[in-house]
């Protein structure tokens, strides 16, 4: 489940812009108010990093400085750009793009085909597999189903990376790829492939980007409409950017440089695919006047798993790893991670549902469970497993929820309560949302009590217990809200794949488990050969893999499990040993060779500017301790009190006069640029700069609510104003 999901509530929108920058930590805020030029976050796991761009698009809409419509923020699933959108919305900032690039690039491509191609768009496949078998069939290629699947990703890669299939072969060799046949044979098999794709006037997904690069390139008049209409641009999960992608995006922005992206390049899990993290470790050197922003606070895992995670990464090799963040945990101490050794795979399995069913029956929801392996082939032991417990399960990667037949039926049956309830006897004795939810879904198999065992039947309770359960939340954050009201979130939902939670221990491949989030997570098959998994060759390949473990370690919250089995089927010889990722890590392991991270530590880092000019980094104060009044030393929690370091009722040293010629030039500088006065200085900063008064940039920057933006743009004035100078009379640059 996803951090948004797993506080299900339906939060209040915040009344103003400042109340949208309240409970961020002062690394989020510097990413929130820098809302011009370049800015590259890069946000470990658990950091906050969904929560700071769409704080900083929200706070942007609100203040007035950014259209609702001008903004595009670009995600790489449909679930995240559907969490994205249902954030800016609990923000007040409807209206806002936020989309796949794939997405984005159809809908671009749907409304200048016409005018720039002529015609209506091909039809677009879901799936190009069957397309690739007949394209073996045209070439006399007999291939396995595994073969198919293999050779529909080698081109796949080959669009992504725009490589041709005349080049293919040569671009596989220097990339490292294994690939699944003879390159000679997937090069043929790839061009057949398009030219079956010309014949029968379809195209694929990979088609819907490189077709919008090539009308942005060749048509000048479209590319200049679509910069108009988007001036700001956010890219979450910059580590797996194709180049494709990238070039996209390059053309989106032509020559401007509003652009925020973020990512980790620890988290680079994709290169299979086309990813690389070089678009974001080579960011400061294509914007050398980027403000860099680092996200090292977790507030997702105890300082155990933290530890563990660091440990992981203190050993890797690699480029990414010489950027590695060293993640601070935020959260109170929790238990140690358990490593435990099995003789064989099902005792593996047998064993990890007994401690899932003993947590399950000590009180933690089964959905705050998760089974994470390095491979889809490893699922169907722990399924098993679980249903002999039982325990109730679901597999992720497998049907998506709103796409559930008994998901579907209740969908419509509420649609159709919704509108004709007047004259379903089923609603006569209800009144509140979710009674009305209960009723309906009652008639489609629902009951108060969840059916014994697990399969089919308790699946489908478990789906509809689901919408019973948001239901709830959403009467609960909305009052007045109407079965209407409840059928267009679930529209909305469906659309953009954002399901609410189901009861059920996740299983789920470490790859789809990317972005999710549980209380506890059991790490199994952790062995040589599984992990790393056996085909990892290079040190590229096995520093990926050792990522690949990292990201599974990120997803647990409080409790952390790591399993291997000794042999593969009882009797077997055992002849396996644990991953050595795990050396140094894992009691009785020996000792591991660390390393120092070289871009470790939280906070902000400035490049040069346009002017050419080097524009010096500002030390921001790093609060890994609760902050306190500086008069009474009371631990502050009010946002307005934590701008002051002071309680509100405490003793003030504030010059009076500095604070009202602060507030005299703050008037100047909002009616030149039209915005509202707390958009230049909030009240609380200028009180706090009026109690401090700063003699330089260093004392300046540490006032909270004095950002590397406004630093830059008034920090001059500021410091004139408090040496006793008249700052009123500046221009602003902007």
């Amino acid at each position: 489940m996803t951090a948004a999901t797993h506080s299900t509530l339906f939060p209040q929108v915040p009344d103003s812009a400042d109340a949208v920058l309240e409970g961020l930590d002062p690394e989020q805020r510097e990413v929130a108010t820098a809302l011009r030029g370049p800015v590259c976050v890069l946000a470990g796991a658990g950091t906050g990093k969904t929560r700071a761009i769409t704080h900083r698009i929200a706070y942007g809409v609100r203040a007035g400085i950014l259209q609702p419509s001008s903004v595009l923020a670009v995600t790489f699933t449909n679930r995240a750009a559907g969490e994205m959108r249902g954030r800016l919305r609990q923000l007040g900032a409807a209206g806002v793009q936020a989309r796949t690039f794939h997405s984005a690039a159809l809908r671009q491509l749907q409304y200048f085909w016409p005018k720039a191609i002529g015609g209506s768009l091909p039809r677009l496949v879901d799936r190009k597999i069957q397309l690739v078998a007949d394209a073996a069939a045209a070439c006399r290629i007999r291939l396995e189903r595994s073969e198919l699947r293999d050779v529909t990703a080698e081109i796949e890669w080959s669009k992504v990376t725009q490589t041709v299939p005349a080049d293919y072969a040569l671009a596989a060799a220097k990339a490292g790829r294994e690939a699944p046949r003879d390159p000679a044979e997937i090069a043929q098999l790839y061009a057949a492939y398009e030219d079956l794709k010309r014949a029968r006037s379809v195209i694929d997904f990979e088609d819907v980007l490189l077709l919008t690069v090539a009308v942005l390139q060749d048509r000048r008049d479209v590319a200049e409409q679509v910069r108009a209409q988007y001036q700001h641009f956010v890219v979450d999960e910059y580590q797996d950017v194709s180049p494709l992608q990238q070039r996209l995006l390059e053309l989106w922005l032509g020559d401007r440089d509003d652009l925020c992206v973020v990512g980790d390049a620890s988290q680079t899990i994709y290169s299979f695919t086309g990813a690389t993290p070089d678009h974001l470790l080579d960011f400061r050197s294509r914007h050398p006047g980027a403000t860099v922003v680092k996200l090292v606070r977790d507030y997702r895992s105890t300082p155990q798993v933290v530890h563990l995670a660091n440990g992981l990464l203190a050993q890797a090799s690699g480029r990414a790893a010489d950027h590695r963040l060293e993640l601070v945990s935020q959260r109170p101490a929790g238990p140690e991670p358990v490593y435990t050794e099995y003789a064989d795979e099902p005792a593996e399995a047998e064993g990890a549902a007994r401690r899932i069913r003993e947590l399950v029956d000590a009180g933690v929801p089964a959905a705050e469970i998760a089974v994470l392996f390095r491979t889809n082939s490893q699922s169907e032991t722990y399924e098993q497993a679980l249903a002999d417990a039982g325990v109730p399960y679901q597999l992720r990667g497998a049907e998506r929820f709103f796409d559930r037949p008994e998901v579907r039926k209740a969908h419509s049956s509420l649609r159709a309560a919704a509108r004709f309830g007047g004259n379903d006897s089923l609603l006569d004795d209800v009144v509140d949302l979710p009674s009305q939810v209960r009723a309906v879904l009652s008639g489609e198999g629902w009951t108060t009590q969840p059916p014994a065992g697990s399969g089919a039947v308790r699946e489908r309770w478990e789906s509809l217990a689901a919408l019973v359960g948001l239901a709830q939340d959403f009467a609960a954050a909305r009052a007045g809200a109407t079965l209407s009201d409840l059928v267009r979130e679930l529209d909305e939902r469906a659309g953009a794949q954002h399901a609410p939670t189901v009861q059920g221990v996740t299983l789920a491949s470490l790859h789809s488990a990317k972005g999710l989030e549980w209380d506890v997570v059991f790490l199994v098959g952790v062995t040589e050969g599984m992990m790393p998994i056996a085909y990892a060759k290079t040190d590229e390949q096995i520093e990926e893999e050792r990522r690949l473990l990292y990201v599974g370690v990120t997803r647990a919250r409080e409790r952390l499990h790591l399993s291997w089995a000794l042999a593969r089927s009882p009797g077997g010889r055992a002849s396996r040993r644990p991953s050595r990722f795990l050396k140094g890590l894992r009691p009785g392991s020996g000792a591991a060779a660390g390393r120092t991270a070289a871009g470790g530590s939280g906070g902000v880092e400035r490049g040069v500017g346009r002017s050419g000019a080097v524009v010096a980094a500002v030390p921001r104060r790093t609060q890994r301790t609760p902050a306190r009044c500086r008069v009474c030393g009371r631990t502050l929690t009010d946002a307005g009190e934590m701008k002051l370091m002071r309680c509100e009722d405490c003793p003030s040293d504030m010059d009076e006069g500095v604070y009202e010629r602060l507030r005299e030039w703050r008037a100047v500088q909002a009616g030149r640029t039209g915005q509202p006065a707390f958009c230049v200085f909030t009240d609380k900063t200028l009180m706090a700069i009026a109690e401090s008064v700063p003699e330089d940039e260093r004392e300046l920057a540490r006032i909270p609510g004095v950002g590397a933006r406004k630093l830059n743009r008034y920090g001059a004035d500021v410091l004139a104003i408090c040496a006793g100078q008249d700052g009123v009379g500046r221009e602003d640059d902007d």
